[in-house]
């Protein structure tokens, strides 16, 4: 492993631009469908069969005889997550935030090359599912609340990614918008909430990006896997957009092998476990299956290794480096774009490095960086810049950086010897027993003076013979107050806690988890009864469990610290353990967090807190006790870097929302949807019952209810921005579109700085209910100070249609329409009413 790094860090030494000469064709290019059809002649039956599945986990196969190369892929898509080390950029999240196409397809073609260095063929990204709530642990993936938006920024990064010769994946297909138990939950949606909001982006990705490979979700929508979604993925993806692509499995996702080769699956990953050959060969043989949607499906594949050039080039390209050049600049730009200034009340930020002694640096997300989140976006990177770090550098010598952790680590709570057994030894009694359910006697009995095996993994293999393991003992304050008590598993583990008897953490059966915690008030000297059920997934334990005085977690340094700094960054946010594929996370922050806020803005009034995340967060705790608040997402391998320099005011915030900021979660118009509840079927199954009211959609409809605490598309610059001189035309447009949108931006505050002009429509003379307001087109324009720019958008008949369930296509009615232009869905301050009329 040694030698391999460090031939890869070698190789990376080199730090060069690399152009590469690969020259896509399009996808119905004539000369590829010739040599296709020249190789699939050569195909026998049981050669054509064996393409429908991967082998090895991230490849396809080869046929030798016909010179077609296994063809390997690589989770994506905030990096290439090849083995080794790699380059993280700014998460999908943050590079919607950046409002910028143009950047996402540099992103694009940095990660394009980074795949062609390490022989990568197919690049699993991007992903473009909506955020509908802030709980979802793979919201960092993608794009934001708004199709119109992440279909933009989509379309960028694959045209960058496939520009160099490398396959991009559009995933998840479709709807699949939380991790809560994603490989059994059932979408329940509308026809038009589905093609509104939740296949708009896919669509782009197909007519505007022509990717080349679409990956199918493990939910199921209205009943059917997508994987053997007939309505969906065929009908929809291939017929009606005309999608000639690869259309595969996500791992695993694959159930009924008949049904997935009738709806169109043309790639089982990782390999033939549901539409094994014998069971494709048999249903061919005997009329059940169509031999020339057999071919149709080998022809895909084939079409895809041609049009790429796979056939005529060496996979890898050992020219192009593994790190450096493009690709830390895209890194950089992408976290520098992606950050979004929230708050910023007295002039708070930007600090002035020439009138500061001292700056506190304190949290547990400030050292070391995360780059990114958990599950398979996540990336080793080469180098990580750290918010401390970047501070440091930035900094400079005449300004002390001052630095603490600010909580105990995790495992440091799980570490403490603080139980003690009912008579008295320090420790747990662990009981073991013999089967899942704590039947009959232990097995084994010890006492255990702590509870610290917790190892944060996912997808492991299960134990052949099942374990329970009981612990038992007493918890005794040391003083009257709040305790925090920490438990942890991980995977397909469960538990649950008991104080007293009462159950206050439980860990149910699912995919993936985090760590958990409660509070409850103790009293000194008195007793307080534990009990830990777990039952291990695997053949050993990776329990923890731990507990802590609240007002003993935040250490004396940190207080400190704060108290003598000019100023006080605080670091607070998720990681891989606490966001992350494979199961949601909470709304509140992780344990320790908000008390941490607190207790630094309490001794500094000159506080800023900086959050790393996926999405929203509760803050109504603690956003009226500090004056500025930085959201930096997962900001990749140069996060400490950009975000010092919006800190220092070297650069301007120029971030926007691609998401709403709730007050609270009860306040998302998604509140009374999200959880699942189970149906007659047993399957847990969710309904979309806020329609195309989402997000944004919502709170624009609704002005009397509760609205966002930050509003989608909102952020905050170090300069200011003024609109002016909206014009339409043409003067009669018709049903047809399309209506050009022209109006100023100007810059008339003191420095540089860089604005997101925003162009929503709504139709309030619509036959069916619509949103007040709906995103149809921005642009960023970058200004010198009081420089004023013309911008002209154009806004094509989709841009004013609805979809008409009855005739099951799009619609525009007659009638008026309004336009909205401003920098965000809650701040438009031009407005100007057009009527479209009918066709002649």
């Amino acid at each position: 492993m040694r030698k391999t790094v460090l031939a890869w860090a070698l190789l990376a030494s080199v730090s060069i631009t690399y152009a590469s000469d690969f020259a896509l064709p399009p996808p119905n290019d004539a000369g590829v469908d010739q040599r296709v059809d020249s190789l699939l002649g050569k195909l026998t039956l049981e050669q054509k069969v064996s393409l429908l599945g991967g082998v090895d986990g991230f490849y396809t196969r080869d046929i030798p005889q016909i010179g077609l190369p296994r063809i390997a892929m690589s989770d994506g898509p905030i990096g290439v997550r090849a083995p080794g080390p790699s380059n993280a950029y700014a998460a999908g999240i943050g590079l919607a935030a950046s409002w910028d196409p143009a950047l996402a397809e540099r992103v694009g073609n940095a990660m394009g090359l980074d795949a062609r260095a390490r022989g990568i063929g197919f690049l699993l990204g991007p992903g473009v599912n909506m955020y509908r709530a802030p709980q979802n642990g793979r919201n960092m993936e993608y794009y934001g609340e708004d199709p119109y938006l992440a279909g933009k920024i989509a379309v960028g990064l694959i045209r960058g990614v496939q520009g160099q010769g490398v396959v991009a994946t559009v995933k998840h297909f479709a709807a699949n918008n939380s991790e809560y138990d994603r490989r059994h939950l059932d979408t329940l949606i509308d026809e038009r909430t589905l093609r509104e909001i939740y296949l708009p982006a896919f669509e782009m990705a197909v007519k505007e990006g022509q990717v080349g490979a679409v990956m199918s979700s493990y939910n199921l929508v209205n009943g059917d896997y997508l994987a053997e979604n007939r309505r969906i993925s065929h009908d929809i993806l291939k017929q009606e957009w005309g999608f000639n692509g690869l259309f595969m499995s996500d791992w695993g996702a694959t159930h009924d092998g008949i049904k997935a080769f009738k709806a169109g699956l043309d790639l089982e990953m990782p390999g033939p476990e549901a539409m094994t050959p014998k069971l494709t060969l048999d249903g061919l043989r005997d009329g059940a299956l169509s031999r020339d949607d057999l071919d149709d499906k080998a022809r895909r594949l084939l079409r895809t290794a041609v049009r790429f050039g796979f056939l005529d080039r060496a996979a890898r390209d050992y020219g192009i480096p593994l790190l450096g050049g493009e690709s830390d600049q895209a890194a950089l730009d992408s976290a520098r774009e992606a950050l979004v200034l929230l708050k910023n009340e007295h002039d708070t930020l930007p600090f002035d490095a020439n009138r500061m002694k001292t700056i506190a640096v304190i949290g547990p997300a400030a050292y070391p960086g995360a780059g990114s989140a958990g599950g398979s976006s996540h990336i080793d990177a080469f180098r990580t810049e750290s918010i401390l770090t970047g501070v440091m550098d930035k900094a400079g010598a005449k300004v002390r950086v001052l630095y603490s952790r600010g909580l105990p680590s995790t495992d440091e709570v799980f570490k403490k010897e603080v139980f003690v057994t009912t008579d008295g030894h320090s420790g747990l009694l662990r009981e073991t027993f013999g089967n899942p359910d704590f039947a009959g006697q232990p097995i084994d009995h010890t006492v255990n003076t702590k509870i610290d095996q917790w190892k944060p993994e996912l997808w492991t293999t299960p134990a052949t013979d099942r374990q329970s393991i009981r612990w038992s003992g007493r918890y005794v304050p040391q003083a009257t107050g709040k305790y925090l008590f920490l438990t942890a598993a991980a995977s397909n583990d469960t538990y649950t806690l008991y104080l007293d008897g009462k159950p206050v953490i439980e860990q149910p059966l699912r995919e993936g988890q985090a760590p958990h915690y409660t509070v409850v008030s103790l009293q000194v000297g008195k007793p307080v009864e534990v009990r830990l059920d777990y039952r291990p997934d695997v053949s050993y334990s990776r329990m923890s469990l731990g507990a802590i005085a609240v007002d003993k977690m935040i250490p004396e340094d940190a207080r400190k610290m704060a108290v003598m700094a000019d100023a006080a960054v605080v670091a607070v946010g998720y990681d891989a353990t606490s966001e992350s594929e494979a199961f949601d996370r909470s709304f509140d922050l992780p344990w320790g967090q908000e008390a941490l806020i607190e207790a630094v803005a309490a001794a500094n009034k000159r506080t800023v807190v900086t959050v790393t995340s996926g999405g929203a967060y509760a803050t109504d705790r603690w956003l009226d006790k500090v004056p500025a608040l930085l959201q930096n997402w997962y900001p990749g391998d140069e996060g400490g870097k950009a975000i010092a320099e919006v800190l220092f005011g070297d650069r301007s915030p120029e971030g926007k929302l691609p998401i709403s900021f709730e007050h609270r979660w009860q306040d998302n118009p998604t509140h009374d949807f999200y959880d699942a509840t189970t149906a007659a079927s047993g399957r847990p199954t969710v309904r979309y019952g806020e329609g195309v009211f989402l997000g944004y959609r919502w709170y624009t409809s609704h002005p009397r209810q509760t609205q966002p605490l930050f509003a989608f598309g909102h952020g905050l610059s170090y300069t200011r921005f003024d609109f002016s001189n909206l014009t339409l035309s043409p003067a009669k447009p018709t049903t047809d579109g399309p209506v050009t949108v022209s109006f100023d931006v100007r810059n008339s505050g003191a420095r540089e700085g860089a604005e997101v002009a925003q162009v929503y429509v709504g139709d309030p003379s619509a036959a069916v209910p619509r949103p007040a307001k709906e995103l149809k087109a921005f642009s960023k324009v970058r200004l010198a100070p009081g420089q004023t720019q013309r911008v002209t958008l154009s806004l094509d008949r989709r841009a004013f249609a609805y979809y008409d369930v009855k005739s099951h296509d799009w619609k525009v009615d007659a009638g008026r329409f309004r336009i909205y232009v401003g920098n965000a869905s809650d701040h438009t301050p031009l407005s100007a009413d057009l009527t479209l009329g009918k066709q002649p």
